[in-house]
């Protein structure tokens, strides 16, 4: 797994005190013992992980009761465990939020996250050394039975098959009604079957389905960009096949509402609040703090603590948007669109972003607290400890792990550069004192070594020590270029290939990076080889790794050469790849190129999927796609102008694009538009 890129990954800049780390410890695991309502796909998998999190957490309420102190090797793993935990918690939490269709589709890549959090679990469990700590034997044999688990889980991934013949069974309706559709232009759906397995995921009430179909709505959003096309089409189907059976199950349900005039509902809100709702007090201070406008709910105007989004596409507070809905509304306050259903999804992004902001400026997230509560959040357990003591104890056990590098046997050596992998992905401080020990050197010697776990682990630390910008310098000062490549092109298994990939582009970011790494022969071309054999979180690092090559213009042509141009056009199309924008994003900079330029020419497939990408893509897709399209219609003249007047989707999506697009994609939509529009005006055209 590539250590740092993980979303859900906890970032801590040195090793916890044995207080904090005890309390933290016992604190999540009993979090995630105490989820009652399991998401309604993925259910095994959940059950066996809260199981194995509950055996963990009758070892550490244990430590925690024996009052002695953790022995010094025992503290980078619980600090791991304390990590896994957590992204245990969140991944049970994103299933639950998911969309439970969509979940079925995506079988195979949920169940794979769970899979890969037990492998973690077991490299953990390799260096825990249990006959030290102060248990049990009842415990430490609990234990030992967990880790000898999560060894043999190791070896197949678990899917549950009454889930993939659910899915099946799914994919049959779908298949059916798309084949119909195709013969006699009717829709035709087993209602029977359907409302089978829509039961059989939970969605039984029309309240149900109306949160599934936002659900949907939001994955649409999210995917776009990523997921690509196919992606998009196949949800936007999902959530016609979710919306026309609830029509039908629930057709003699009366959704129908009155709507009163907004200024009213306003004006009333406005009575409610301040008129300096602006401005809040900050909790350390007498001062007022300012609320930045977007941060701020629509309709109360005041600061949006638990943003949500509705239907139409817009967030609210979820106090006043309830209230506003409540009182018999049936539109969007903003927009004065008719609201499809009335589920409040959480806008989780922006929660986080007002979080922090209400982290920084010493504001209260919750605007009512009692005391109990007030009192709980003060005594929450910080994991970011980087006193002194803590920079001590980093720099004694990256010592240590140095010296077991230099002179330990095979086995030593797996199980040190495992420990240095872990340290590097927790903070800025501890990739700095790493280096400072000396540590990059051995590293670099390692990566050609003939055990793959050491191969892999040493990568994936030198990744993670990358991340901090003066370690890229020592990093390349050792020569690190032609053994990382070496690893890339044919690593001994393909997640330190894929590490690799990730170490070059954290490298890369650097400009005298770009012009070494360009300038071996092997490094592009094996980025390219992984841009088609690898999983999608390898091919993500490989586009990112080639772009940041490609803004240095020598690299361009070795691009071109290696064959990337073609490849990644077809992974426009990706579905699974899920690098849309990526790819868009490595093709827009090759157009500098006139040999990169002339194969994006000679791509007869572009055109329609960039047209398509107008439509569906992100914003930073669009800005792509649009930035392509008029690239060629400036080399390519009326070729491609007729290409794209022939397409009847071409005109309506610049249009929509030069108006609600960002800037700059707004300006180059205008001048492909004139373009066209000259094209249009030639005598000799004829539309």
């Amino acid at each position: 797994m590539n250590d740092h890129r993980s979303k859900m990954m906890i970032i801590s800049p040195g090793l916890l005190p044995t207080e904090s780390l005890l309390d933290s410890l016992v604190l999540i695991s009993n979090e995630v013992s105490s989820i009652e309502n399991f998401p309604l796909v993925q259910i095994k998998n959940v059950s066996s992980m809260i199981r194995r999190i509950k055996l963990l957490s009758s070892l550490f309420e244990e430590i925690q009761e024996s009052d002695t102190p953790l022995p010094p090797s025992s503290i980078l793993c619980f600090t791991e465990l304390f990590s896994m935990i957590t992204r245990v918690k969140i991944l049970i939490q994103e299933c639950k939020d998911r969309s439970s269709l969509w979940s079925l589709i995506q079988l195979e890549f949920v169940s794979n996250q769970f899979f890969v959090l037990v492998k973690e679990f077991g490299r953990a469990f390799d260096i825990l050394p249990l006959n030290l700590l102060h248990v049990t034997n009842d415990i430490k044999e609990q234990i030992e039975l967990l880790h000898r688990q999560s060894k043999r889980v190791e070896v197949e991934l678990f899917i549950d098959p009454r889930e993939v013949q659910r899915r099946e069974k799914l994919l049959e309706v779908m298949s059916k009604n798309c084949l119909q559709n195709k013969k006699t232009n009717k829709g035709f759906i087993d209602f029977v079957k359907v409302e089978e397995i829509m039961s059989s995921i939970g969605l039984r009430t029309l309240s149900d389905y109306v949160e599934e179909i936002s659900k949907l709505e939001v994955e649409a959003q999210s995917q776009a960009g990523t997921g690509g096309l196919i992606v998009v089409s196949n949800i936007n189907n999902l959530m016609l096949l979710v919306s026309y059976t609830k029509s039908m199950v629930f057709r003699n349900e009366d959704e129908s509402e009155e709507c009163r005039p907004l200024s009213m509902f306003l004006y009333n809100k406005t009575k409610i609040h301040d008129n300096d709702s602006t401005f809040l007090s900050s909790s350390s201070s007498r001062s007022m703090v300012s609320i930045p406008d977007e941060f701020r709910c629509p309709i109360s105007l005041d600061l949006m603590r638990d943003p949500v989004i509705v239907s139409s596409g817009h967030t609210y507070d979820r106090v006043s948007i309830a209230e506003w809905i409540n009182s018999g509304h049936n539109t969007c306050p903003k927009s004065g669109q008719r609201l499809i259903h009335t589920a409040l999804i959480p806008n989780y992004a922006l929660k986080s972003l007002v979080h922090q902001w209400c982290y920084e400026n010493n504001v209260s997230v919750n605007e009512n607290n009692s005391s109990s509560k007030r009192h709980k959040n003060e005594n929450a357990i910080d994991h970011i400890s980087a006193n002194k003591a803590s920079k001590d104890a980093v720099k004694m056990t990256a010592e240590f792990l140095v010296g077991k590098l230099a002179t330990g046997s095979t086995d030593i050596q797996r199980q040190s550069a495992y420990e240095i992998r872990l340290l590097a992905k927790t903070g800025m401080d501890n990739r700095r004192i790493i280096a400072e020990v000396g540590a990059i050197p051995f590293l670099v010697t390692l990566l050609v070594s003939k055990d793959s776990r050491i191969q892999e682990h040493v990568v994936t630390a030198l990744f993670n020590l990358s991340i901090y910008d003066n370690n890229k310098i020592l990093i390349m000062a050792a020569g690190a270029i032609d053994n990382i490549v070496e690893v890339l092109e044919s690593g001994k298994t393909m997640e330190a290939r894929e590490n690799a990939a990730a170490a070059i582009y954290s490298l890369s970011m650097i400009d005298d990076c770009k012009v070494q790494i360009g300038a071996s022969s092997k490094a592009i071309p094996a980025l390219v080889g992984l841009l088609k054999e690898g999983t999608p979180i390898g091919k993500k690092d490989a586009a990112i790794a080639l772009f940041n090559l490609a803004v240095y213009n020598p690299n361009k042509l070795s691009i071109v050469k290696s064959g990337a141009v073609t490849l990644l056009v077809e992974l426009l199309m990706d579905d699974k790849a899920g690098i849309t924008d990526d790819s868009l994003a490595v093709l827009a900079v090759l157009l500098g190129c006139s040999q990169g330029l002339e194969e994006i020419k000679n791509s007869k497939s572009l055109v329609p999927i960039l047209i398509d990408l107008l439509r569906f893509g992100s914003v930073k897709g669009k800005e792509n796609a649009i930035t392509l399209l008029l690239g060629l219609c400036k080399e390519e003249g009326e070729l491609v102008a007729r290409r794209l007047l022939a397409n009847p989707r071409s005109i309506p999506s610049l249009q929509s694009l030069a108006g609600d697009g960002s800037l700059r994609a707004r300006r180059k939509a205008d001048a492909l538009l004139r373009l066209l529009n000259r094209c249009c005006s030639q005598p000799h055209h004829s539309l």
